[in-house]
């Protein structure tokens, strides 16, 4: 039986599609982040708990210990599905060693899609869409996350990333110091619920919001790619620094 990575709501539990409820509900083990969430999903939307169907904790801290379990599971002919707490397992969420550990025994994988943030965010947000990168969750602090906002604040593509409501005012102002005050951002929250919100602003602009109150529920940034004059600047860092290779 293969892996069945399975997207689950972000926020409103109409999202979850006939075929991730099919999934779940023919699974013998369902790996999840929370076992109390995921089984407050299943009983919220109907699909219920079999008998002998194991709801495994599959968390950043447990990801690697659980995947010999998972592996023995599978090849004794199991149906293991993979969900998160919200969304689509791998992205900023356990899932992605699963999968790699699964394709490297030759054992199949397989996708249902369905809800996920960073692209609902970026949809939402009016700034390009051909061409993004996701970023997850900045570092905290120190010389890595530093070196991350300057990558940031050059990248041509549209930049999507994560961050807690206690820590976007501060962030916020990073990227404004790092990528320019006149940058455009959109700051998505509580995607898909009933408080669901798109501010879409300069960076400046969105600082002096957050740092005006407190920001509550669940947020996605997406920032503005950077001008071409910013990319040119960086061309010719690049060129400068290949000749000096080349000159020894």
């Amino acid at each position: 039986m293969p892996l069945v990575l399975v997207a689950t709501p972000i926020g409103n539990l109409g999202d979850l599609s006939p075929r991730a409820a099919a999934a779940l509900a023919g699974a013998d083990c369902i790996c999840c982040e929370d076992t109390r969430r995921t089984g407050k999903l299943l009983e919220l939307t109907g699909i219920g708990r079999r008998e002998g169907v194991r709801l495994l904790r599959v968390d950043d801290h447990t990801e690697d210990q659980r995947t010999a379990e998972v592996l023995e599971r599978l090849h004794r002919g199991e149906r293991v599905v993979v969900v998160t707490d919200a969304g689509m397992p791998g992205i900023a969420d356990p899932g992605s060693r699963l999968v790699a550990a699964a394709a490297a025994e030759g054992l199949p994988v397989e996708v249902v899609p369905g809800p996920s943030a960073p692209l609902a965010a970026l949809v939402l947000s009016g700034l390009a869409t051909t061409r993004f990168t996701f970023e997850g969750f900045l570092p905290r602090k120190g010389a890595e996350r530093t070196a991350r906002l300057t990558e940031i604040s050059a990248e041509r593509r549209t930049v999507v990333l994560f961050e807690s409501p206690h820590r976007l005012a501060r962030t916020l102002a990073d990227l404004a110091a790092a990528a320019g005050a006149d940058r455009r951002v959109a700051i998505a929250r509580e995607l898909t619920k009933l408080h669901e919100e798109v501010r879409r602003s300069t960076l400046a602009e969105a600082v002096a919001w957050a740092e005006a109150g407190e920001v509550h529920g669940e947020v996605v940034v997406v920032l503005e790619g950077a001008p071409e004059a910013a990319a040119a600047t960086d061309d010719e860092v690049a060129a400068a620094v290949a000749g000096a290779l080349a000159r020894g």
